[in-house]
């Protein structure tokens, strides 16, 4: 029984929190005037379109982007998802431009152990990438040698946003 609790801190031990939503924020808007908040819910045609689109499930029908601007223009989109991996989760932080194209995919928190923590190399290949039908593992998107849960998890995180950002943002413009 010890050696379950001493194995089950281990793993804790090695969660890691690398930025809070107000640092992640000015990350994803550094020259921002100010970022708003728009929180949608999603009806379930809606879940039923970001579904279809993004390949990928909707777990909740409540969505929040943050929005960056600068005067009167909007600079971007950001949005913070969190997902498990295999048992525990990973949050990211995806900023989207106007246009729908990804601008940064940044790891503000993750609870695997972190051999299964993707490198910034890695995250970079999202960079200018759009909700196409080649944003997949094995297409677009390599994998990860050794961790292609979190490659997976990552990748079809990336789709669900870009799904949302189109039904909910893009497609109300």
């Amino acid at each position: 029984m010890v050696m379950v609790a001493l194995l089950g801190s281990a793993t804790i031990i090695e969660a890691q929190v690398f930025y809070s939503k107000a640092e992640a924020l000015q990350v994803a808007f550094p020259t921002a005037d100010r970022v708003e908040t728009q929180t949608f819910f999603l009806t379930p045609q809606q879940v039923e379109q970001v579904e279809a689109l993004a390949q990928a499930s909707v777990d909740s029908k409540l969505a929040t982007f943050h929005v960056g601007h600068t005067a009167n223009t909007v600079q971007g989109y950001a949005f913070i998802e969190t997902h498990i991996v295999r048992t525990f989760p990973e949050t990211f932080l995806m900023v989207v431009s106007p246009d729908g194209t990804l601008q940064k995919l940044l790891v503000l928190a993750f609870y695997e152990p972190t051999e299964y923590l993707p490198s910034d190399l890695w995250l970079e290949q999202f960079d200018q990438k759009r909700l196409t039908p080649s944003l997949r593992l094995r297409r677009d998107i390599h994998g990860i040698m050794g961790s292609t849960l979190t490659a997976q998890a990552a990748t079809q995180g990336v789709r669900k946003v870009l799904a949302l950002f189109q039904v909910l943002i893009q497609e109300k413009q």
